[in-house]
């Protein structure tokens, strides 16, 4: 009888703390739901601030600054004045190129590396056989013009075939063929033989027509006459185009840089010239070209320029490009201006 009491005790006893222990386990997941759940209620009605990360924070961003180039001096400061010029040395082009060619782009093309040149200058060579004349120019203008600090282009323009030959049109031509690469505000022209002894010469354009080759040594380093404007002179792109460029019908030697002197008294504007001293210029001493022979025709048209400046010039002008090369020193331009054979 005992032993059935303490089993009924022991039963009894064992269902209360299994009921004990329910009880307790389902209580606390009511208190865990109930605290998550207001812990949610409280961060969706007042957010938490985000901790500050020192990786986040807001840092300078670092640039490389690229240096702004300022305008080159009015007055070049490597220019070393009167130069010795002599065309007695044997140079080949290749020598040149060695000398002169590694600053130069392809083309004969430069710009000074520390500013911003002045002007940008087209240097424009009427041309026709005349390679030995080239050589000596480039030995010389190329360093020369470098001191002088122009962001500049050399173009020779080369008369195709063995019609007469029109210096004046192959100007013409220049001043096209080198607008279509650059937008140059100044036009250098000049003639192959000549290059200058003084580096102060600056081949640059100025408020007026400029005349360079002021005191050549084939005219015992004077000017020839007041109205001479031959051998190398500069013009601004308006000046140019303001004279309606230059004439097309000068055919054979002669006449047409007076032609052109007319046309800048004839639009209001004078010349200006470096002094004689600065001005001087050597000339490579050569026997005429053929087919370059004096056209007694030429002067007669002097008289007309008032009734022709308008008629004959860079509105008018036609040519055919052939061949362009660029070599390290120079562009080459080929053309065809439909020379006449006499």
């Amino acid at each position: 009888m005992l032993k059935k009491i303490f089993q009924g005790l022991a039963f009894f006893g064992s269902l209360s703390v299994a009921y004990f222990i329910f009880y307790q386990f389902n209580n606390k997941e009511k208190t865990l739901h109930i605290l998550v759940s207001s812990h949610r209620s409280v961060n969706r009605s007042n957010p938490l601030p985000p901790v500050l990360n020192v990786n986040d924070e807001e840092t300078p961003m670092q640039t490389t600054e690229v240096p702004t180039l300022e305008r080159c001096p009015e007055t070049p400061p490597d220019l070393v004045g009167p130069l010795l010029v002599e065309f007695n040395s044997k140079r080949t082009l290749d020598e040149v190129r060695e000398k002169c060619g590694p600053p130069l782009q392809k083309g004969g093309r430069y710009k000074p590396p520390g500013c911003i040149a002045q002007q940008k200058v087209a240097i424009i060579i009427a041309f026709r056989n005349r390679h030995e004349h080239l050589i000596h120019w480039l030995h010389y203008l190329h360093p020369i013009l470098k001191r002088q600090q122009l962001d500049y282009t050399v173009y020779v323009i080369n008369q195709d075939g063995e019609g007469v030959f029109n210096r004046a049109k192959l100007m013409n031509v220049g001043y096209v063929e080198a607008m279509k690469e650059y937008d140059y505000d100044c036009l250098v022209f000049s003639d192959i033989d000549l290059v200058p002894m003084d580096d102060r010469n600056l081949y640059r354009c100025y408020d007026n027509p400029r005349h360079l080759a002021v005191a050549m040594d084939k005219f015992n380093f004077q000017l020839p006459y007041n109205s001479y404007f031959g051998g190398v002179s500069a013009l601004s792109k308006s000046q140019y185009l303001k004279i309606n460029g230059f004439p097309n019908t000068y055919w054979g030697w002669g006449g047409e840089d007076d032609d052109i002197y007319g046309r800048i008294v004839l639009r209001g504007m004078t010349i200006s010239r470096p002094d004689s001293v600065i001005g001087k210029y050597r000339m490579i001493k050569h026997t005429r070209d053929v087919h370059n022979e004096a056209n007694p025709e030429n002067p007669g048209k002097l008289q007309h320029t008032k009734h022709t400046i308008d008629t004959d010039g860079i509105n008018t002008l036609k040519y055919t490009v052939k061949e362009i090369k660029r070599d390290r020193l120079f562009t080459f331009i080929t053309v065809d201006i439909e020379a006449p054979i006499k």
